[in-house]
């Protein structure tokens, strides 16, 4: 398990500020967040890369602040697989074993278990250069696997591949960790990568933790302005909110009303995913929740089909290409269904105002 306790590191291009962070011990958590927000940085503090920071780094219940990289027993494998490219694939393997002088024996043995587990025997004898995207990753993997680290970081290891390849190399690294039973901790900006393998995920923005949880809360609970958009929540309405029943209702800026389950007053943006808006039969009377809108644009994509709804603000929602074959057609009335809890309510944003199409930049502090 890894404890980040108030670390804080000033560098000339990146920094951090009072990270908090529990990693437990097999869990697969994901450091997200967009360029130069200082994911790299935290990923090299807790390898050892840099040690004049305040707070300290427990591994394992060792407090490794203060120790060099190689004291750490931590696996680390960097963005360029770092693969030694005239060294053949089983000796890039064999390379931490027989730097810590290791039996020859054994490390044989352990190199060819390896081969066979992460399914790249027939690679042995070749070279990194000759290697794919894919295959280069395997070896790098294996290598810091087979010193036995108590904890393995990745850094963006899919990021220089395709979108096909990332989905499938994900699966296969969600499968490694799993079968090893180790602690990973994986740096991506790409957010299907980070739903892909997370038990956990991280959101860390301009140098410091925003949020921290399944993938599930941070789509759906969003703890702040940064985290919605920065999960393509879609739909941010600027509004004012004032307290209705347990929750509050919000008049957008062009007049319609959204119900929350959360209590705020007062000016908000309200966020709300587009696959949680429903969309009712035609006809029938009133329900909670209720918007009626006109379709402004239908857009199918391979895995929904995405509806722009003029409700007085543009409104986003993705429905099933099935659920979608009975919408009215464009220009036309349409009515729709929120659920109160589905609705989030964050400050605005102090920096800029945001705009009526959701635009605008985060700020830390939250309504919901």
């Amino acid at each position: 398990m890894i404890q980040i306790h108030d670390l804080s590191l000033d560098l000339d291009e990146f920094h951090l500020r009072h990270v908090n962070l529990t990693v437990a011990e097999g869990e697969y958590l994901v450091l997200l967040g967009p360029t130069g927000a200082g994911k790299t940085v935290l990923l090299e503090c807790i390898v050892g890369l840099h040690r004049r920071h305040s707070g300290t780094i427990a591994v394992d219940g060792v407090d490794v602040t203060r120790l060099y990289p190689e004291e750490r027993n931590i696996g680390y494998v960097p963005q360029d697989y770092a693969l030694f490219p005239n060294m053949t694939v089983a000796k890039n393997l064999a390379y931490g074993l027989r730097a810590r002088r290791a039996p020859p024996d054994e490390v044989a043995a352990k190199v060819r278990a390896m081969l066979a587990k992460l399914d790249i025997e027939g690679l042995s004898a070749r070279h990194p250069a000759t290697l794919s995207g894919g295959e280069k990753q395997r070896v790098a993997l294996g290598r810091a696997l087979l010193t036995e680290p108590h904890v393995l970081l990745l850094d963006e290891p899919l990021a220089a591949l395709d979108e096909n390849t990332r989905c499938e190399l994900a699966a296969g690294l969600r499968e490694i960790q799993r079968s090893v039973r180790g602690t990973f901790v994986h740096v991506c900006h790409n957010l299907e990568e980070a739903l892909e393998v997370a038990d956990r995920v991280a959101v860390i923005d301009d140098g410091g933790i925003v949020q921290v949880g399944t993938p599930e809360e941070i789509l759906y609970r969003p703890a702040c302005l940064f985290v919605a958009e920065f999960t393509r929540t879609r739909n941010l309405l600027p509004g004012r909110a004032e307290a209705g029943g347990p929750g509050a209702m919000v008049t957008l800026a062009a007049g319609a009303v959204l119900p929350s389950a959360v209590p705020a007053a007062g000016p908000i943006v309200a966020s709300l995913r587009p696959e949680r808006i429903r969309l009712l039969a035609t006809g029938g009377g009133p329900v909670e929740g209720e918007l009626g809108g006109t379709i402004v644009r239908v857009n199918p994509r391979p895995s929904h089909v995405e509806v722009e709804v003029n409700i007085g603000s543009r409104l986003v929602l993705h429905l099933g290409h099935g659920e979608a074959s009975s919408l009215p057609s464009v220009g036309q009335p349409v009515r729709l269904q929120v659920d109160p809890k589905d609705v989030r309510l964050h400050p605005p944003p102090r920096s800029r105002a945001t705009n009526a199409e959701g635009g605008g930049q985060a700020n830390r502090g939250e309504a919901s």
